[in-house]
């Protein structure tokens, strides 16, 4: 399953991209905003982020103005890799080096097409692990403030 959110800045391309996931019998649960009334874009994050986290979704996609406000945001979350893409190739590395498991992006920067087609890129590449994965354990111990620089 899928979680996907957004704020008022990132309404058009969230909705884009729920009807690319319905099109392709994707699931996914919507934990809004619903509307382009002006909202606070961390609530948002917290809700998509909280679902990544706890596993109850196995990925998130967070949409705001830029995607810079709503992925910090969702990192504050433990155990999230947010990230921002503008475009195709840090769409595919975001996964395939990053293990990113939140796709965060900017309404006001991507259009509805864009927007699908990096979607489509996030949830179809998968991680290349091996020495990726060395430099997420290092992410994690700086999470986790056990990092120690050697």
């Amino acid at each position: 399953m899928i979680a996907i959110g957004c704020d008022h800045g990132g309404l058009d391309i969230k909705n884009a991209v729920i009807e690319y996931l319905k099109k392709n019998g994707i699931e996914y649960k919507d934990y809004g905003c619903y509307t382009s009334e002006s909202v606070d874009y961390p609530k948002y994050a917290y809700k998509v982020a909280t679902a990544v986290a706890n596993k109850e979704a196995e990925l998130g996609i967070l949409c705001c103005g830029t995607g810079i406000g709503i992925s910090i945001a969702a990192n504050k979350v433990k155990g999230i890799r947010a990230a921002v893409v503008s475009n195709e190739f840090c769409a595919e590395m975001t996964r395939r080096h990053n293990d990113a498991n939140i796709l965060c992006m900017g309404g006001r920067v991507i259009n509805e097409e864009q927007a699908v087609k990096f979607a489509d890129i996030f949830l179809n590449t998968p991680f290349e692990g091996d020495r990726h994965n060395r430099r997420l354990d290092m992410v994690s111990a700086i999470e986790n403030g056990t990092y120690e620089d050697k």
